[in-house]
């Protein structure tokens, strides 16, 4: 099954919410990530479908094993390519936003040789 953008980011969200608070609720990314709870209610329900995701009776949200994949990989991405920019004189606002545009649609062959090339330059 494909995985779309929309989703990937949602993921992420969790991810840093959850890493920044300890749990994460829906009213949490809505705020965030600033949509509205209908349009998150409507998310976390297909992330649920779909099993990226559970949610708890107190309705404290968790990745899976196959959403945590997806999410920790998004953020490896947004982190690294946040930081190159940065390194690149970019604007650190303007870096993450960037990064969170070229962090999706970049193929795994481009992001690693990226990669390497920034751990080249540190050694």
């Amino acid at each position: 099954m494909k995985i779309y953008e929309s989703a990937e980011d949602y993921l992420e969200r969790i991810l840093m919410l959850k890493k920044q608070n300890g749990k994460v609720i829906s009213l949490d990314i809505a705020i965030s990530m600033n949509y509205s709870k209908a349009s998150v209610s409507r998310a976390i329900k297909n992330l649920k479908e779909n099993n990226y995701i559970t949610v708890d009776s107190k309705g404290e949200i968790n990745l899976t094993e196959r959403g945590l994949i997806i999410a920790e990989r998004m953020y490896t991405r947004h982190t690294l390519l946040s930081d190159f920019f940065v390194s690149l004189g970019v604007d650190p606002d303007i870096a993450k936003n960037d990064a969170c545009k070229v962090e999706h649609g970049l193929s795994d062959e481009t992001f690693n040789a990226i990669k390497k090339l920034i751990e080249n330059y540190k050694k």
